[in-house]
């Protein structure tokens, strides 16, 4: 298994550095999205900067980035490990996707700050938790219309979400632990944003990009 493990974690990174969002602003005619709005690349600023359906697109690559590793390493591994040891790897697959968006090799490490990535890792890794996570994204980003905040509050409330659907179905505790890790990775990346929600300077949803 050792091989294998070490391999396929170096691939999840690599699909995990893929910069969708400067690839499809590229292709698309636009300019470097890292030197436009926010300067992020991810969906929020290619939406504000390059339009909606580049940011959907944006969204979905960024997603699947997080997803695919998961899913066919999994896929790969069930037949030969027990239980506990294809927990563990599938969520060192998904950790290495994650920091690969977040510490891109293709864009000298720096990148997005990981919400959607996370997100397509959970989705493979503990799907039920996920509408409960789009349900308070949707309502915080309803009530106070900033994306920096509801994505805060989902990543911060992974964990409890976990926690809470331990009590229908088995959770395991590489993924309970790897929600902590990925929010606190989430908030540390998001920390130019926390600076602008506490001076007031933050961008809405809807402000122009």
């Amino acid at each position: 298994m050792e091989p294998f493990l070490v391999i396929f974690t170096l691939i999840s990174y690599l699909v995990g550095s893929f910069p969708t969002g400067v690839v499809l602003t590229k292709l698309s005619g636009g300019a470097d999205i890292r030197r436009e709005g926010s300067g992020n690349i991810g969906a929020t600023n290619v939406t504000r900067v390059a339009g909606k359906k580049l940011g959907a697109l944006t969204l979905a690559g960024d997603l699947l980035k997080g997803f695919l590793p998961v899913f066919i390493g999994g896929q790969l591994l069930q037949p030969a490990v027990s239980l506990m040891e294809l927990r563990f790897a599938v969520c060192l697959f998904g950790l290495a996707a994650f920091l690969g968006h977040l510490y891109p090799v293709y864009l000298k490490f720096k990148g997005g700050k990981g919400v959607a990535t996370a997100c397509g890792v959970f989705l493979c890794l503990e799907p039920a938790v996920i509408p409960i996570e789009l349900l308070l994204f949707v309502a915080v980003a309803a009530i106070w219309r900033y994306v920096s905040i509801a994505s805060l509050a989902a990543a911060a409330a992974m964990p409890f979400a976990l926690m809470g659907l331990s009590y229908i179905k088995v959770v395991s505790l590489p993924a309970l632990l790897l929600s902590i890790v990925t929010a606190v990775f989430i908030f540390v990346r998001h920390r130019d944003n926390i600076r602008r929600l506490l001076r007031g300077t933050e961008d809405k949803i809807g402000a122009p990009g």
